[in-house]
């Protein structure tokens, strides 16, 4: 017989998990993707609009002052957290499911950063950025014309090293 306290945790687990998509500020799914960057509203990322929004936000984590393109992981994490904040204000969840969900994100955030600093020299540069970037938009944009769209199948790609 499960206990209710072991029940309901279980069923709060699965409820921020559930959240937690919605509340992504990183996008994975192609209609999360194309409402992040499609910044003319055309319903329609194309490259271009792709590297602007990503250039937009390296520019705004490098937050010290020194203008060399370079982002620690606090100014990574940083910037993620303020977009990730904005969605979670907009969001219905409840104030607990919130806060599991920002911190559970947050983690997510420092991961993504180990793997983005592909030298791990603690300072996520302008070509490591890109090339993420890179890899995410051909992911996006299955088929190969600089251009995605919705309800374009994805692209397999096989993973590489950062």
């Amino acid at each position: 017989m499960i206990k209710q306290p072991l029940l309901i945790a279980g069923l709060a687990a699965a409820s921020a998990l559930a959240l937690a998509g919605a509340a992504r500020a990183a996008p994975h799914g192609q209609s999360d993707f194309i409402r992040d960057y499609d910044s003319n509203n055309d319903g329609v990322v194309t490259s271009a609009e792709f590297d602007a929004v990503r250039t937009t936000r390296l520019k705004g984590m490098d937050t010290d002052g020194d203008g060399d393109g370079r982002v620690s992981e606090a100014e990574y994490v940083g910037e993620y957290a303020a977009r990730l904040d904005a969605k979670l204000a907009a969001s219905t969840a409840s104030a607990e499911e919130k806060a599991a969900i920002r911190e559970g994100q947050l983690k997510q955030a420092k991961v993504r950063y180990a793997v983005l600093d592909g030298d791990k020299n603690g300072d996520l540069t302008t070509a490591e950025f890109a090339a993420s970037g890179k890899r995410a938009f051909a992911e996006q944009d299955g088929d190969g014309d600089g251009v995605v769209k919705a309800g374009e199948p994805k692209r397999v790609t096989k993973p590489t090293a950062p």
